[in-house]
């Protein structure tokens, strides 16, 4: 049996319904130091990138502070300050013979503008100062509140605007769900809006988003074992999945369709992973029959048609793929045999490329990263103890669980510039699952 279905075995018996304190906002983190003034522009290099400040009141600041963090958070600009916190918004609209020409000077290919149109309403548009054109211009409606619903508008722009700059979506009108304390916890991409997920009654375990993120499923534990509960977002209506209700059911994952699900189940034979249409609430089917190994942790790939899963058929638990009707299973992640030991909470990226991972390596999870066609894997981390990833929608960042600063918190690394940023800062996180964007309008 894998170490992570004992762990949860034990933990089955022995939960205790430790209360979480209610959380207001979460403060967020800075955006770090180290931004450049004067850089110059040269192709290949990321662009330069300015918020420009409007002193116009406390929600147009909080859109700004927001926009920077996002724009930030986005890993495609070099974020540009100017000097004493002027505006100096003549020098970067696109209008008159001289337009651009500061900002160029101060190293800024782009620039955000934020204008209060009356108090529930804003204009944001980005400026391309080098092409002296306004490359976009939206409009939104904000309230007089900073609640949930702001955020993520502005989080919304803030990823329309990495597109209109970069060419790629950005990934913050986006939550990551996770457990802490048995409570089903959520927060937003840039570490702001920490809330809870799920009653406060609900001991919980193992949470995961459906593709089109108006859904997650995650496990309840209860008098005769572990249930799974599908919660729907947009009406917080909550049902437990048929079939369910006996044995220890967990580490679910959601097909791209949304129509069927595979999780692990734990009962006298063995751990073992099924497959249930969901859109049928019928089927229950029973995909690695192996007697003598630990089969848990599926991960479907974007294109519905395999799911990678952790088993032990090896000796040590190691990743492993099947077709979605359980047949052709076989070693995925290549092993290093005497260098690295046990693979655990695969996840296949959004664009079906990679699978991350964690894996033992002197007795300290890490993360890898396996390429799904060359089956190549390399390392992520190596600092601290570092487990259960979770993808962002750009397949380009990953949070994950690191007690690299003492407690176990959420973190993100981007893959292509390798930086590495603190999500939360309250200790004691686990099991992160990662949503698609969830802004209503998903196209650029």
């Amino acid at each position: 049996m894998t170490a992570d279905c004992r762990v949860l075995l034990t933990g089955v018996c022995a939960l205790l319904a430790v209360p979480v304190a209610l959380y207001g906002q979460d403060p967020v983190p800075p955006v770090e130091q180290g931004v450049r003034i004067g850089i110059t522009y040269t192709p290949g290099v990321r662009p330069g990138m300015l918020v420009l400040r409007t002193d116009a009141g406390e929600i147009v600041d909080s859109v700004e502070a927001i926009l920077t963090r996002d724009l930030d958070y986005s890993d495609q600009f070099e974020m540009i300050t100017l000097p004493g916190g002027e505006r100096m918004l003549s020098t970067v609209r696109p209008a008159g013979d001289s337009g651009g020409s500061e900002g160029v000077r101060f190293g800024a290919a782009f620039a955000v503008e934020v204008e209060p149109v009356d108090s529930n309403r804003v204009i944001v548009t980005l400026y391309d100062i080098y092409g002296r054109q306004e490359k976009k211009r939206i409009s939104v409606v904000l309230g007089q509140v900073v609640n949930q619903a702001f955020r993520m508008a502005v989080h919304d722009v803030a990823d329309r605007f990495v597109f209109g700059a970069a060419g790629e979506m950005g990934y913050s009108a986006s939550s990551v769900l996770f457990v802490r304390n048995q409570r089903l916890l959520a927060i937003d991409a840039d570490g702001g809006a920490l809330r809870s997920a799920a009653p406060a009654e609900d001991s919980v375990y193992s949470p995961v988003w459906a593709r089109s993120g108006r859904q997650f499923i995650y496990t309840v534990f209860t008098a005769t074992g572990a249930k799974l509960v599908l919660s729907d977002r947009p009406t917080a209506s909550r049902r437990t999945i048929s079939g369910t209700e006996q044995y220890t059911n967990f580490a679910t994952t959601i097909s791209p369709s949304g129509e069927e699900i595979a999780f692990a189940r734990a009962d006298g034979s063995g751990t073992h992973v099924y497959s249930y249409n969901l859109a049928q609430d019928c089927c229950l089917q029973r995909l690695t029959l192996d007697r003598f190994s630990d089969n848990l942790s599926p991960t479907y790939s974007p294109d519905g048609r395999r799911i990678a899963f952790v088993s032990d058929r090896p000796g040590l638990p190691q990743i492993y793929v099947m077709a979605v009707d359980g047949t052709g299973q076989e070693l995925f992640a290549p092993m290093d045999w005497g260098v690295t030991g046990s693979s655990y909470a695969p996840e296949w990226s959004p664009d079906g490329t990679k699978i991350v991972f964690h894996r033992d390596v002197n007795r300290s999870p890490q993360l890898f990263i396996l390429d799904t066609r060359s089956k190549e894997v390399r390392q992520l981390t190596s600092f601290g103890r570092n487990e259960d990833p979770t993808w962002a929608a750009d397949s380009r960042h990953i949070a994950f669980v690191s007690d690299r600063t003492g407690s176990s918190q959420l973190w993100v690394i981007d893959l292509e510039t390798g930086r590495v940023r603190q999500l939360t800062r309250i200790g004691g996180v686990r099991l992160p699952a990662w949503s698609p964007r969830l802004s209503e309008t998903t196209t650029p």
